[in-house]
């Protein structure tokens, strides 16, 4: 049963810093109920996570700082997309960024959220392959540590503490799956 999406009747920014704006939702639902909801309201143009694999049986990660959690963490990298840019090429553009490769061949696996009653940030999963040596400056403020993975230890990388962050998580799920079709 499909229920019809509630009607916004006011939005408007209440918090803002250079990183996050809070935006408040006035929403009437179908059976007439008000009610005002908050989210963190994400940039225009989306974001992206990249899964570069090396060859068949090893993938590439980054180990770097997450202010959030005040340690380094293991993930994939990942990034915005920049105005003017697809989610392919902002794709390529962070693996030349963060990893120093650069992939002939892109593939959009998934479309994901994370919070999605809290935040409005969507993410595309990017399959990287036949990667080749390519540098692109990033902005990042130290260099950015790359540890190789094998495929078939894909269930101790989930043990480590360090590889905690959803979205690398979710993306590996992604990739196993597709790794079996």
């Amino acid at each position: 049963m499909s229920k019809k999406l509630p009607r916004i009747k006011n939005q408007k920014i209440i918090a803002e810093t250079r990183i996050f704006a809070v935006e408040e939702l006035e929403l009437e639902f179908s059976n007439g109920v008000y009610r005002i909801y908050e989210r963190l309201k994400a940039g225009k143009y989306g974001a992206v996570l990249i899964i570069p694999m090396l060859d068949d049986n090893t993938l590439l990660l980054i180990k770097e700082y997450a202010a959030g959690v005040e340690r380094y963490e293991l993930a994939f990298p990942k990034g915005l997309v920049d105005p003017g840019e697809i989610a392919l090429d902002a794709a390529n553009r962070e693996l030349q960024e963060e990893v120093g490769y650069a992939a002939r061949e892109l593939t959009q696996m998934k479309r994901i959220t994370l919070a999605p009653g809290y935040l409005s940030h969507k993410m595309d999963v990017v399959l990287a392959r036949d990667l080749y040596p390519s540098k692109l400056e990033g902005d990042e403020p130290e260099p950015i540590e790359v540890v190789e993975w094998k495929v078939d230890e894909l269930d101790a990388l989930l043990e480590l503490d360090e590889f905690s962050e959803a979205r690398s998580i979710a993306a590996l799920h992604l990739l196993q799956h597709a790794l079996r079709q």
